[in-house]
């Protein structure tokens, strides 16, 4: 990855194989989970022997004799590497065996591009499950903890987006031809390997309209008309491009509060960079012109949040909140013990927006948090606090404004 250490995984990574006899590492292709699998240091001693699914003669070998091949080398200290391992479920009722054998000596390392996958192959697929065998990670394309030491940096992280060869990439022109050749990639070849019979042409269409509804509310049956297919296939296809990690969908908050409030979920394609290749930005100027802009920040921030408070292990739910009058407040902290109101603003100088401040009185936060374009942190009074929204580059100083307990310091 040329030098950019991903925070805190290395070490997140061998703390869990120290813990559990495998590890899975999810995320979305192309996002550095085989470049970080070869970072690890032989911490279980032994040797490092790799299963690459994606190679015909590797998946064909373990599928003749699974049993023989990975039976044996568990008997060996090591680390087991499985790369893609969605593309063989019929593995996992397998390897629960193995990992229950009292003979082991491995590791092993599941690496997964597909949620759902995973999540059907270990126990819709097989009946069989690893839980209480297996810790879960996420790994996301670059955060700005990671990569934005700078001003000009947290830009480019927003334009490109963080997954490393588009962020990485020589100029503006090679990053945009790698991100629009990425989605029909990622859609011809895992689409039908994953879930044979979707329509790729139709999927590609609807991330086009998910693209210019980035921030919105989802209402499945006016983007199933615009698609010719029925609300519930339009809620399938959301499943499966959410379980490859290219979309979020973020869950209304509800409280008795004797208001109505909004039920549909907020859609975010999690990559800036991918949205803005949909919506054809091509680099900063375009996008600061472009409709979308508000909305785009507003995504890339609460997709930072969300990684720099998982980097520094905060325990919290996430949601939105808004009224059928309009009040709304971009993202909601739940830790189980508090509430953190945060609305995003692209604008260095924002007003303290009112639907904060209905949030704040209707769920009795004490403070809420508008995380803006511009540098400077001061008090808005009401109890609102402006950050910049480049303190998500600082999780450790992230948590310390929103008052958040974090269970492990973020160190480079």
């Amino acid at each position: 990855m040329r030098g950019i250490p991903r925070l805190g995984y290395d070490r997140l990574l061998e703390a869990k194989l120290r813990l559990f006899p495998a590890v899975v590492l999810r995320g979305p292709r192309q996002c550095g989970k085989s470049t970080l699998s070869r970072s690890l240091r032989s911490s279980q001693g032994g040797k490092r022997r790799v299963f690459d699914l994606e190679r015909p003669s590797q998946l064909a070998r373990l599928r003749l004799a699974p049993e023989e091949d990975l039976g044996a080398l568990q008997r060996v200290p090591g680390l087991i590497v499985i790369d893609e391992i969605q593309r063989e479920p019929s593995l996992f009722p397998l390897l629960r065996a193995l990992l229950d054998e009292p003979e082991r000596r491995a590791r092993y390392l599941l690496l997964g591009s597909a949620a759902p996958a995973l999540v059907q192959g270990a126990v819709q697929g097989a009946s069989e499950s690893l839980a209480g065998r297996a810790a879960v990670i996420d790994l996301t394309p670059f955060l700005a903890a990671e990569v934005a030491t700078s001003g000009a940096r947290f830009t480019r992280l927003w334009v490109r987006g963080g997954f490393p060869r588009s962020f990485l990439a020589r100029s503006e022109a090679a990053s945009l031809e790698w991100r629009e050749a990425y989605m029909p990639a990622l859609l011809e070849r895992d689409i039908p390997a994953l879930r044979p019979g979707l329509p790729v042409v139709t999927l590609t269409r609807l991330l086009t309209m998910l693209a210019h509804l980035h921030g919105g509310l989802v209402n499945e049956s006016e983007l199933a008309a615009g698609l010719g297919v029925t609300a519930p296939t339009v809620g399938r296809y959301l499943d499966v491009l959410e379980g490859l990690f290219l979309l979020r969908r973020l869950p209304p908050y509800f409280a008795n509060i004797g208001k109505r409030l909004t039920r549909a979920p907020r859609v975010y394609l999690r990559d800036s960079g991918l949205l803005h290749s949909l919506l054809a930005t091509s680099d900063v100027d375009a996008l600061r012109g472009h409709p979308k802009v508000g909305a785009s920040f507003e995504g890339f921030v609460i997709e930072q949040v969300l990684g720099a408070l998982a980097l520094a292990g905060v325990n919290a739910r996430f949601f939105f909140w808004r009224t059928h009058g309009g009040a709304e407040v971009d993202l909601l902290l739940d830790t189980g013990k508090t509430i953190v109101p945060i609305e995003v603003k692209l604008s260095g100088s924002p007003g303290v927006p009112r639907g904060l401040l209905e949030c704040m009185k209707d769920l009795s936060c004490p403070q809420g948090f508008v995380l803006h374009g511009g540098e400077e942190e001061y008090s808005m009074g009401r109890g609102v606090r402006a950050l910049p929204a480049r303190l998500v580059a600082r999780p450790d100083r992230l948590c310390e404004a929103l008052r958040l307990p974090r269970r492990r310091p973020v160190r480079a």
